[in-house]
């Protein structure tokens, strides 16, 4: 068991944005006095456009709009930065020194790998940026939105970020749910879950994604309570191919719960997965991820309080190319204990700091959580999770990139600790895979029961 120097906790929360905001505000409505200034002073996305006072975080300037000379659709993206040295580095011989600027969870690391872990820091690039319609619906959507069913539901947003003035930690959440990632696509979000000597065997793990919200002229009203549909595929190894899972990602998870179903290969049948969801384990990951920490976070609300603690400047991992290259190999990256720290990049960033806390009577293996979401794409960076004894337990990253042709921040890695075995598992290892594709067009008729078991079959 490893322990961590408390005293080096405290860091503090600035622009403290109503301190333990929660879903009392849930219904405050719209806001149309104020969307004119998301065209001023902040972003269509909502967050500041203005960098701080040191300079050490620069003003958002559109983000990246144009690619790189050479870049075509269906290569690994080229690092727009590969220029950049690093500022300096952060180590077990230091981080205290930088402490009011980091988790929980990655003071935490600095002590359980003195020797191996450390941060290479950056300049700070702010390069997410969305399609121009993204943004100009993300606009629209600051007059309409409202949170609904305590908080599990949203109404009168369509394809944009819907809460680009978020009050409360639903509102910032939802904004992580709902950011634009495209119609639909295919992806390989291979995984390894290596042991603590850093043994390890690939999971092929081949995707295809339909989302619904993010069609053009669609709105809420007219998807039915789907917001998105999900076919996950094992590839290899042998022992786990032809095992597929189908999900129907409800809106509303108060209204009607996430729909699933599973195909198992030897069985040859298809049967529904009501456990693909909460705190169950993740698919082959050694029970060191659940359902629920998929991208981050995922699905219903519900066992959880909800609250936003404020908004602070954090060193936080940021415009991942080096590792998102075609010549990595996950040999580079494996690593015992973590993921190999000389192909990641960290930047300071103004990040959300929203806190999750398991409710009275309700189970899950997380007594809180509490996740680090940066202000330019609400895609939560950190989480710090913590056991029923209120002891911190698993730290997790998201290594994230803009995909300029979408264009869209998301992830290219994501990787989960857990402290006290010393083991991890870590997604997105596509290197010698075809990247991400956005806004293909899948039918939605190839996301049905049915199809899984024609699908299954072949």
């Amino acid at each position: 068991m490893f322990t961590f120097n408390k005293s080096v906790l405290k860091a503090p929360v600035i622009m403290m944005c109503g301190l333990a905001m929660g879903i009392g505000q849930a219904m405050a409505g719209p806001k149309p006095d104020e969307v004119a200034r998301l065209s001023e002073d902040l972003t269509p996305m909502g967050s500041e456009r203005a960098g701080n006072a040191e300079g050490t975080i620069p003003a958002w300037t559109g983000g990246i709009t144009e690619w790189p000379e050479g870049y075509t659709p269906g290569d690994h993206h080229p690092d727009p930065f590969a220029d950049d040295e690093p500022l300096f580095r952060i180590d077990a011989s230091n981080y205290q020194e930088y402490a009011d600027h980091l988790s929980v969870g990655q003071i935490a690391m600095f002590e359980r790998y003195p020797e191996s872990y450390f941060m290479d820091v950056y300049p700070t690039r702010r390069s997410a940026s969305y399609p121009e319609r993204s943004m100009e619906m993300s606009i629209a959507n600051a007059s309409t939105a409202e949170l609904v069913a305590g908080g599990e539901g949203v109404i009168n947003a369509a394809e944009g970020f819907p809460f680009p003035f978020p009050e409360n930690a639903y509102e910032l959440m939802w904004n992580h749910k709902l950011k634009p990632k495209g119609t639909g696509g295919v992806r390989y979000n291979n995984q390894v879950a290596p042991t603590v000597d850093g043994s390890y065997s690939m999971v092929k793990l081949r995707e295809e994604l339909l989302g619904l919200y993010y069609m053009e002229g669609v709105k809420i009203e007219d998807i039915g309570n789907i917001l998105l549909y999900f076919f996950q595929e094992v590839e290899s190894p042998a022992r786990l191919a032809g095992n597929i899972l189908l999900v129907h990602e409800t809106l509303n998870q108060v209204e009607q719960q996430r729909q699933a179903w599973i195909y198992n290969p030897g069985q040859r049948r298809v049967r529904r997965a009501p456990n693909v969801a909460y705190d169950n384990p993740g698919t082959a990951s050694d029970g060191l991820r659940t359902n629920d920490m998929t991208d981050m976070f995922n699905g219903a609300m519900d066992r959880f309080d909800w609250v936003t603690i404020g908004k602070k400047e954090m060193y936080v991992p940021y415009n991942s190319y080096k590792a998102h290259q075609a010549d990595v190999t996950p040999d580079d990256l494996v690593r015992p204990g973590h993921l190999n720290p000389e192909y990641f990049r960290y930047e300071l960033h103004r990040v959300w700091v929203v806190e999750a806390t398991l409710k009275d009577g309700m189970r899950h293996i997380n007594s809180k959580r509490t996740y680090y979401m940066d202000e330019d794409s609400y895609q939560p960076l950190l989480i710090d999770h913590y056991d029923n004894r209120d002891q911190l337990w698993r730290f997790s990253e998201a290594h994230c990139i803009n995909y300029y042709d979408m264009p869209t921040f998301w992830t290219t890695f994501e990787t989960h600790y857990d402290l006290q075995s010393g083991r991890y598992v870590a997604q997105g290892f596509d290197n010698q895979d075809p990247v991400n594709t956005f806004n293909v067009a899948l039918p939605e008729s190839q996301f049905t029961p049915q199809a899984l078991r024609k699908r299954g079959r072949r």
